[in-house]
């Protein structure tokens, strides 16, 4: 199979095209590198460095190379930025993405998997969060996904075009050769571990008086491995018809726990702790119904320093239980098996 990647020099979309090169499948890369890294592109892939604001260039890459399958991970997706920036994501994310759509189905690609967000579901009615739960985006990041996810469903009605909407939590964890690389980082756990090797001073805490034993707000991690492979298993599933997904770990840490995971490591930087700062916009609710903690950090924190750029990261695979896909089997090395947990066909 050969599948066109979009924001395949990205942190995700990077560790997908490793993953799916490991499965013999032939990958094409099409990034413009405001985000992305050109190293981080798997050596064996083809790299098209390209703009997805540009038409033109997405029909020739897509004539040129006859992909069977798209994934799509470009986009702008800070959820904080977004209520700084609604306009640019609003209308960069819908208009770019619908563009690639319509390459798409212009060129007879018959699947495609939209990576999505868990930022659809700003008040759960239910925890943990089903495929099924009514949408309520948190932010205007949140809600240019849904609005993608929508142009997805009226697509496969007009079109065929099967496609699996995937709303994945907290990425976290690296491979061998890639990991996270972002500038400004903003992802907790790297920021922690700056922290534990003294590049940087201290850890913000946005919010400590959420409805949780410790105060701050608890957040479902998911090892970027596992959604790589979940990626993967998707397009497997595509076979019985277009789909929905829920991708996490089924178990919740507060942001405490993670910031005192790797203090068993060093000792703690001496300002590593600072009062709370007030929440973030678009995280009002974040988890305030959220179960609690059920497994401690610390073991998946001793995971070696080799496995993520920045220090360590959660083992994957743990906990066990990432995601129900239909399509379950056994993934390599030491990555658990995917099992199908919250997929559903789309409304």
């Amino acid at each position: 199979m050969k599948v066109l990647v979009t924001g395949g020099a990205g942190y995700i979309g990077s560790v997908t095209v490793e993953r799916l090169i490991a499965h013999g499948a032939t990958a094409v890369v099409f990034d413009n590198l405001y985000q992305g890294h050109r190293a981080a592109v798997h050596p064996a892939a083809v790299f098209i460095e390209g703009d997805l604001a540009d038409p033109a260039a997405i029909d020739a890459a897509i004539a040129m190379h006859r992909p069977d399958a798209i994934m799509h991970f470009a986009s702008y997706t800070l959820v904080g930025e977004s209520w700084q920036k609604p306009f640019l994501y609003l209308r960069d994310n819908v208009v770019n993405g619908l563009n690639l759509m319509e390459s798409a189905v212009r060129h007879g690609v018959g699947r495609f998997i939209l990576s999505s967000t868990a930022n659809l579901f700003d008040d759960p009615e239910r925890i943990p969060i089903e495929a099924t739960e009514r949408i309520v985006p948190g932010s205007p990041y949140g809600e240019s996904k849904h609005i993608l996810e929508r142009e997805l469903l009226w697509l496969d009605r007009v079109y065929g075009l099967r496609h699996a909407c995937l709303r994945y939590f907290n990425a976290c964890g690296a491979t061998e050769e890639r990991g996270e690389d972002h500038d400004p980082e903003t992802h907790l756990i790297p920021l922690v571990l700056q922290v534990a090797l003294g590049q940087r001073d201290h850890v913000t805490i946005f919010g400590d008086d959420y409805d949780t034993p410790d105060g701050t707000c608890i957040r479902d991690y998911v090892h970027v491995i596992d959604l790589a492979e979940a990626h993967i298993l998707a397009l497997e599933a595509l076979d019985g018809g277009s789909r929905k997904y829920n991708l996490g770990n089924g178990r919740g840490y507060s942001v405490r726990e993670v910031i005192d995971g790797p203090r068993h490591r060093r000792p703690p930087h001496p300002r590593s702790r600072r009062p709370a700062a007030a929440r973030r916009p678009g995280y009002a609710r974040c988890r305030q119904r959220g179960h609690p903690p059920r497994v401690g950090l610390a073991a998946a924190l001793r995971q070696p320093a080799r496995h993520h750029r920045l220090g360590l990261a959660l083992a994957p695979g743990s906990p066990a239980g990432l995601c129900r896909l239909a399509a379950a089997r056994k993934t390599s090395r030491n990555v658990a098996r995917v099992t199908s947990i919250s997929g559903s066909p789309p409304e």
